[in-house]
């Protein structure tokens, strides 16, 4: 998918004026076959105007508390299998260089259901994805339809024959315990 950032920001004399207008490659992993993943914006700084934060390489995909990111994910069919060959640990290794700590957050023993400390405003913008809570609770979402992740154990599956694509912005939060 082809994806197209702009960013706006200001000049010397306080006029706005775009920073950057730019297409944006998605990454792909082995260990994922058939996403993408779009990093568009983020900051791991309280956010402030005018500027044009960007993320340094190395940062963490998840967001920390007060820290935000900005991205587009395309889900594949389900039936999207890894190359027969896929050697799992360079594998991971490649999907920890690009995505730092994404992996940490996975359940090695309940493929694809993760936690986070951060809360999730998510849109369909086409196909239909299967967002899957504790005790198999589903919601089958599709193009227009937004959720709200509030720091909860999840997972998405695309039980359809079409890719998902969603655009998703994560907002680092302190998780209260009690």
């Amino acid at each position: 998918m082809n994806v197209r950032r702009v960013i706006t920001g200001q000049d010397a004399d306080g006029h706005s004026v775009f920073v950057s207008d730019e297409e944006v490659p998605g990454d792909r992993y082995d260990l994922f076959p058939g996403w993408e993943f779009h990093p568009l914006w983020g900051t791991d700084a309280p956010a402030v105007v005018p500027s044009v934060p960007a993320l340094d390489a190395g940062a963490a995909y998840f967001p920390g508390p007060g820290a935000v990111r900005f991205s587009f994910s395309t889900v594949p069919p389900q039936t999207t299998l890894p190359p027969g060959d896929l050697d799992i640990e360079s594998a991971a290794a490649e999907v920890e260089a690009g995505m730092p700590g994404l992996l940490a957050h996975m359940e090695a023993d309940d493929p694809g259901m993760h936690t986070t400390d951060t809360i999730d405003l998510e849109v369909i913008l086409s196909g239909e994805v299967i967002l899957e809570l504790d005790g198999g609770v589903e919601r089958i979402l599709r193009p227009g339809d937004t959720v709200v992740q509030t720091g909860v154990r999840h997972r998405w599956r695309n039980a359809g024959t079409e890719p998902c694509v969603m655009a998703i912005f994560m907002l680092g939060a302190e998780r209260l315990t009690g």
